[in-house]
């Protein structure tokens, strides 16, 4: 019997990851309020790592509710700044301020990915690239937001590496699966391990 993989995110960045790897699977977004769950974090002194695997875990627990039989794939990504965790910017003022914050910094992204099946977590899996961004000048900040659009408040950087955010950085460290934000071969290899996909 073939098991039924379900991606419990709407990012066409994540889809486009399983779909190329030529994963059957369909999508379905998570209803929960990220900022509700990862407010009761706040005072646990949780990495940036586990409350991204606190929201993955989440999301794939409340699709996997609707879907008992299916291996539903949770994900999410946090950026951390030392001690600070950004998220999605609002709008365009929020996309410059943390472009300007993370100017000539390292910075970590942080790509959570869980698996549940039957209402119970099996697998866990963080991934974390170092992102080394160059010193920007403000006014090239504003150019650059200008020549992305909107796009740039879909990612909680600002920025897309698969396109011209890949020209904000000098050192990235870390595999582009982990940076898209679905840390593809361990999950691959996890698959595989559980019969899911052939292998």
């Amino acid at each position: 019997m073939t098991t039924q993989i379900i991606l419990a995110s709407k990012s066409p960045f994540r889809a486009a990851l399983l779909k190329n790897a030529g994963i059957p699977f369909s999508a379905e977004a998570a209803e929960i309020d990220e900022r509700v769950v990862e407010a009761t974090l706040h005072d646990t002194g949780s990495t940036p790592e586990e409350v991204a695997l606190v929201l993955a875990e989440a999301k794939a627990l409340d699709v996997a509710s609707r879907h008992p039989d299916a291996l539903v794939i949770g994900c999410d990504q946090t950026l951390s700044l030392d001690d600070e965790i950004f998220h999605k910017p609002a709008d365009m003022d929020a996309a410059r301020r943390h472009l300007l914050k993370l100017s000539g910094k390292t910075h970590n992204l942080n790509s959570a990915v869980v698996l549940v099946r039957a209402g119970e977590t099996i697998w866990r899996h963080v991934g974390v690239a170092q992102m080394t961004m160059r010193a920007l000048d403000p006014a090239f900040i504003g150019r650059h937001l200008a020549s992305v659009g909107d796009i740039a408040l879909s990612s909680v950087g600002a920025y897309q590496v698969e396109g011209e955010g890949l020209q904000l950085f000098d050192k990235i460290d870390g595999d582009y699966f982990t940076i898209v934000g679905l840390p593809m071969l361990p999950l691959l290899a996890e698959l595989r391990k559980l019969g899911a996909i052939d292998g």
